[in-house]
């Protein structure tokens, strides 16, 4: 692709002369088409005067645009399909991640499906209320669910076809207030100890250690790690934020006779292709090692950050420094970690001890 910046451009679907089109908007007083016309094949429209392409699979694939991950588009009616790839282009160039343009395309389809009988435009504030009641009712979708389709549905209207506010009015739904699971030092201790293969077991300790995401590790560097500060950079987490956290001093040793051992290139965790872990196999690892301890607990590979967390706090650890090393926004989020820790909870002696 050269040295051509896409996000100069915005591609936009349509019709021109009965045939569908992609057309190139950009803006002329200080964007070249030039760069781009070396790459693909453009045409100018006389009438419409604006550059346009044609709307194949292989010119989509170009611009960023592909269906591959929705093959249920293919049910939508035109207009709607327009509208579609329109808002996945728009995310895409807004930064969005991968999950979340997944999430949205899939919440889309659903109210595409719904509304086929409609315009986009023609779709009401009232009716757009209707739906989600009925998602709620007769779906039996749940709150956070609700919440995510009401986001994609503002996308659309919003930055797509540019009508603000258009469902500020519907309440959302009020979402559980639901305590993180944590794990007991020594059941993380059992974990680790359990957990036989040396690569699987750095895993479950640098998680843990550091309190990272399972997104997070798997995409963590050797040379993100800084060993004479004691300090991990965490590039691009949640939010497109980076943050420091720390490096412990036993961990530090372990890594190192792990690296000699596995001699990873570049990610600090590489599959056995020498490339990027996914985050389904550290998932798959963490379930593994759980039930070799056979606990009976319901947690998922994210009870470790939670965990790390909670073990701080209960040492004495500041909060506003574990919002720090956790990356939180809101300094409410990290005292969610105060209703689990045990520390304040063992100073309370029941009535029933009294009699």
């Amino acid at each position: 692709m050269g040295s051509v910046n896409l996000s100069n451009y915005k591609f936009e679907a349509g019709i021109h002369k009965n045939q569908k089109v992609i057309w190139v908007i950009y803006a002329k007083d200080s964007i070249s088409i030039a760069p781009l016309k070396q790459l693909i094949k453009l045409y100018y429209s006389a009438t419409e005067k604006k550059w346009y392409i044609k709307d194949t699979t292989e010119n989509r694939k170009f611009i960023g645009i592909t269906t591959e991950q929705f093959p249920a588009i293919h049910q939508l009616a035109e207009e709607h399909k327009i509208y579609f790839l329109d808002t996945i282009q728009q995310l895409k160039l807004m930064a969005y991640s991968p999950n979340t343009i997944k999430t949205y395309g899939s919440e889309l389809i659903s109210f595409f499906k719904m509304f086929k009988n409609y315009t986009v435009e023609d779709i009401t504030t009232d009716q757009i209320r209707k739906y989600l009641v009925y998602c709620m009712d007769n779906l039996g979708l749940s709150e956070f669910t609700i919440n995510s389709r009401m986001n994609a549905i503002k996308f659309l209207y919003e930055k797509v076809l540019m009508r603000p506010r258009v469902i500020y009015d519907i309440p959302r739904p009020k979402r559980p207030e639901k305590l993180p699971k944590v794990l007991s030092v020594y059941e993380i201790k059992q974990i680790i100890t359990l957990t036989k293969n040396l690569k699987h077991q750095m895993i479950l300790k640098t998680m843990y250690g550091m309190g990272l995401r399972v997104s997070e590790v798997v995409k963590l560097k050797i040379g993100d790690l800084d060993s004479e500060r004691m300090l991990v950079h965490i590039k691009g987490a949640k939010g497109k934020k980076d943050r420091i956290t720390i490096l412990p001093e036993s961990l530090l040793e372990a890594l190192r006779e792990y690296y000699m051992t596995y001699r990873p290139k570049e990610f600090l965790f590489e599959n056995r292709f020498g490339n990027q872990m996914s985050t389904r196999t550290v998932q798959i690892i963490f379930k593994n090692a759980l039930k070799k301890t056979n606990s009976r607990k319901n947690v998922g590979v994210h009870s470790l950050r939670h965990s790390f967390a909670t073990h701080l706090l209960e040492n004495g650890t500041d909060l506003a420094l574990i919002q720090q090393l956790l990356g939180h926004n809101d300094i409410k989020t990290t005292l969610t970690y105060t209703h689990v820790s045990k520390k304040s909870l063992l100073k309370i002696k029941s009535p029933l001890d009294n009699i």
